[in-house]
């Protein structure tokens, strides 16, 4: 199974993260991020909660550049679609 799929049930992209080395996850993650419009989202598949990676989106974007939101909470998948509100400024 590829770790970047099209998911109908969502309507957007699916990036599965248990598939990737552990020291690309949030990289890729945020090129992903990079390459969405405006209010285009981005779903991430998880084995454990994400919540790190929300730190750093907030760190680094801001909290009025995407919103997080939990599709699936746990205890075995998180599913969180991450959109982006604004395109940045470069």
């Amino acid at each position: 199974m590829e770790a970047l799929y099209f998911d109908k049930t969502y309507s957007t992209k699916v990036l599965d993260v248990t598939l990737i080395e552990p020291r690309l996850k949030h990289s890729t993650i945020f090129g992903l991020y990079e390459d969405l419009n405006e209010r285009e989202s981005l779903v991430i598949k998880n084995d454990h909660d994400p919540r790190p990676l929300h730190y750093q989106f907030l760190a680094e974007k801001g909290e009025k550049a995407f919103s997080w939101e939990y599709i699936e909470n746990g205890p075995e998948t998180w599913i969180v679609r991450i959109t982006k509100k604004r395109r940045e400024k470069k």
